[in-house]
């Protein structure tokens, strides 16, 4: 499990799960109208997911500019979910 830690395999994982995610809730809100939809619910699934994407580019030895970049992107994610709920 350690190995699963290091590698950032797990970090992987669980980003497949995310678009996974995705792609169930905007199907069940196309074909039901109901839960949240995928405009509202984007910028705050954009904001986890590029935190999880500096992390495994951290523990990939990527250097600090792509984390960087991610994290900018999720910091961008997030005032803009944040906009969109203050509304």
């Amino acid at each position: 499990m350690a190995e699963w830690f290091a590698s950032g395999r797990l970090v992987d994982l669980i980003l497949a799960l995310v678009v996974v995610e995705v792609i169930a809730l905007a199907l069940y809100w196309r074909a039901t109208r109901r839960g949240v939809p995928l405009a509202d619910l984007l910028p705050n699934i954009l904001a986890g997911a590029f935190l999880l994407l500096a992390l495994r580019l951290s523990l990939g030895g990527f250097g600090w500019q792509p984390c960087c970049a991610c994290l900018a992107a999720a910091g961008v994610a997030h005032l803009v979910d944040l906009r969109r709920r203050w509304m």
